[in-house]
Protein backbone atom coordinates (compact mmCIF):
# COMPACT_ATOMS: atom_id res chain seq x y z
CA UNK A 1 0.00 0.00 0.00
CA UNK A 2 1.42 3.60 -0.66
CA UNK A 3 0.78 6.04 1.67
CA UNK A 4 1.52 9.73 1.53
CA UNK A 5 0.34 12.83 3.01
CA UNK A 6 1.74 16.21 2.23
CA UNK A 7 0.45 20.22 3.71
CA UNK A 8 1.34 23.09 1.68
CA UNK A 9 0.69 26.72 3.06
CA UNK A 10 -2.22 28.32 1.54
CA UNK A 11 -1.13 31.97 1.65
CA UNK A 12 2.15 32.93 0.84
CA UNK A 13 3.57 36.46 0.45
CA UNK A 14 2.55 38.62 -2.76
CA UNK A 15 -0.89 35.93 -3.42
CA UNK A 16 -4.28 37.04 -2.32
CA UNK A 17 -4.97 35.63 1.15
CA UNK A 18 -7.48 33.15 1.54
CA UNK A 19 -9.60 32.08 3.93
CA UNK A 20 -10.83 28.31 5.17
CA UNK A 21 -14.19 29.26 3.84
CA UNK A 22 -12.36 30.58 0.50
CA UNK A 23 -10.45 27.00 0.64
CA UNK A 24 -13.96 25.11 1.18
CA UNK A 25 -15.22 26.47 -1.66
CA UNK A 26 -12.64 25.66 -3.96
CA UNK A 27 -12.62 22.15 -2.92
CA UNK A 28 -16.09 21.66 -3.60
CA UNK A 29 -15.63 23.04 -6.69
CA UNK A 30 -12.70 20.75 -7.24
CA UNK A 31 -15.00 17.67 -6.14
CA UNK A 32 -17.35 18.59 -8.68
CA UNK A 33 -14.72 19.15 -12.24
CA UNK A 34 -11.64 18.48 -11.11
CA UNK A 35 -10.42 19.11 -14.88
CA UNK A 36 -9.34 22.96 -13.77
CA UNK A 37 -7.19 21.82 -10.62
CA UNK A 38 -5.53 18.43 -11.86
CA UNK A 39 -3.18 18.85 -15.03
CA UNK A 40 -3.05 15.02 -15.01
CA UNK A 41 -6.81 14.86 -14.94
CA UNK A 42 -8.51 14.80 -18.99
CA UNK A 43 -11.90 13.62 -17.84
CA UNK A 44 -14.38 14.59 -15.18
CA UNK A 45 -18.15 13.95 -15.10
CA UNK A 46 -20.37 13.39 -11.83
CA UNK A 47 -22.47 9.93 -12.61
CA UNK A 48 -24.70 10.15 -9.69
CA UNK A 49 -25.46 12.05 -6.53
CA UNK A 50 -26.63 10.02 -3.44
CA UNK A 51 -26.73 12.81 -0.87
CA UNK A 52 -26.28 16.93 -1.33
CA UNK A 53 -22.37 15.33 0.36
CA UNK A 54 -22.28 12.13 -1.47
CA UNK A 55 -21.61 11.74 -4.80
CA UNK A 56 -19.82 9.60 -7.36
CA UNK A 57 -17.79 10.69 -10.42
CA UNK A 58 -16.22 9.16 -13.59
CA UNK A 59 -12.38 10.44 -14.06
CA UNK A 60 -9.27 9.78 -16.37
CA UNK A 61 -6.23 10.38 -14.48
CA UNK A 62 -2.95 9.74 -16.21
CA UNK A 63 -4.81 7.37 -18.74
CA UNK A 64 -6.71 5.37 -16.85
CA UNK A 65 -10.45 5.63 -15.89
CA UNK A 66 -11.83 5.46 -11.76
CA UNK A 67 -15.03 6.02 -10.05
CA UNK A 68 -14.82 7.17 -7.28
CA UNK A 69 -17.39 8.50 -4.36
CA UNK A 70 -16.48 11.51 -3.09
CA UNK A 71 -17.94 12.24 0.70
CA UNK A 72 -17.53 16.45 1.58
CA UNK A 73 -17.15 16.71 5.51
CA UNK A 74 -17.72 20.41 5.13
CA UNK A 75 -16.06 22.63 6.03
CA UNK A 76 -13.13 20.52 6.61
CA UNK A 77 -12.07 17.92 4.54
CA UNK A 78 -13.26 16.18 1.29
CA UNK A 79 -12.72 12.74 0.74
CA UNK A 80 -12.00 10.62 -2.84
CA UNK A 81 -12.52 6.80 -2.63
CA UNK A 82 -11.50 4.79 -5.56
CA UNK A 83 -14.38 2.33 -5.94
CA UNK A 84 -13.31 1.28 -9.47
CA UNK A 85 -10.02 1.32 -11.38
CA UNK A 86 -6.31 0.01 -11.85
CA UNK A 87 -5.28 1.56 -8.50
CA UNK A 88 -7.83 1.61 -5.59
CA UNK A 89 -8.21 3.30 -2.02
CA UNK A 90 -8.61 6.93 -0.61
CA UNK A 91 -7.66 10.13 -1.31
CA UNK A 92 -8.21 12.69 1.60
CA UNK A 93 -7.78 16.60 1.14
CA UNK A 94 -8.18 19.01 4.32
CA UNK A 95 -8.32 22.43 5.43
CA UNK A 96 -5.81 22.84 8.22
CA UNK A 97 -6.83 25.79 9.89
CA UNK A 98 -4.33 26.99 12.89
CA UNK A 99 -5.02 30.04 14.71
CA UNK A 100 -1.38 31.62 12.43
CA UNK A 101 -2.06 29.85 9.30
CA UNK A 102 -3.86 27.72 6.61
CA UNK A 103 -3.08 24.91 5.15
CA UNK A 104 -4.50 22.24 2.36
CA UNK A 105 -3.48 19.00 3.23
CA UNK A 106 -3.77 16.20 0.78
CA UNK A 107 -3.35 11.97 1.43
CA UNK A 108 -3.77 9.35 -0.33
CA UNK A 109 -3.71 5.76 0.75
CA UNK A 110 -4.12 3.61 -2.66
CA UNK A 111 -3.46 -0.08 -4.05
CA UNK A 112 -2.24 -0.70 -7.18
CA UNK A 113 -3.69 -3.76 -8.58
CA UNK A 114 -1.01 -6.64 -9.61
CA UNK A 115 1.74 -4.27 -8.48
CA UNK A 116 3.69 -6.00 -5.08
CA UNK A 117 3.18 -4.32 -1.85
CA UNK A 118 6.85 -2.62 -0.69
CA UNK A 119 8.22 -3.70 -4.58
CA UNK A 120 10.12 -1.16 -6.41
CA UNK A 121 7.52 -0.76 -8.57
CA UNK A 122 5.14 0.68 -6.13
CA UNK A 123 7.66 3.02 -4.55
CA UNK A 124 8.02 4.48 -8.66
CA UNK A 125 3.98 4.70 -8.70
CA UNK A 126 4.06 6.67 -5.77
CA UNK A 127 6.87 9.00 -6.34
CA UNK A 128 5.01 10.02 -9.92
CA UNK A 129 1.68 10.15 -7.88
CA UNK A 130 3.02 11.99 -5.09
CA UNK A 131 4.64 14.36 -7.85
CA UNK A 132 1.32 14.75 -9.55
CA UNK A 133 -0.38 15.45 -6.35
CA UNK A 134 2.15 17.63 -5.37
CA UNK A 135 0.85 19.80 -8.71
CA UNK A 136 -2.75 19.66 -7.99
CA UNK A 137 -2.53 21.02 -4.76
CA UNK A 138 -0.42 23.74 -6.15
CA UNK A 139 -2.63 24.10 -9.32
CA UNK A 140 -5.94 23.80 -6.59
CA UNK A 141 -4.48 26.59 -4.68
CA UNK A 142 -3.80 28.95 -7.52
CA UNK A 143 -7.54 28.39 -8.92
CA UNK A 144 -8.60 29.62 -5.62
CA UNK A 145 -6.54 32.61 -5.34
CA UNK A 146 -8.14 34.11 -9.01
CA UNK A 147 -11.15 33.22 -7.37
CA UNK A 148 -10.94 35.16 -4.40
CA UNK A 149 -10.04 37.61 -6.94
CA UNK A 150 -13.06 37.64 -8.90
CA UNK A 151 -11.87 35.56 -11.53
CA UNK A 152 -13.54 32.78 -14.04
CA UNK A 153 -12.01 29.32 -13.71
CA UNK A 154 -12.42 26.74 -16.20
CA UNK A 155 -11.49 23.71 -17.33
Amino acid sequence: MIFVSHALPVNVPDEPKLTPANVWDGLVLKANNALPFVAAMTYCEVTRRHSDTVFDRDIDFRGQRFTERITLEAPHRVTFTRIAGPVLGTIANEVIAGQDDLALRFSFALVVTGVPGGSAEEQAYADSMTGDYLKAVAATLNAMRRLAEGAEVSA
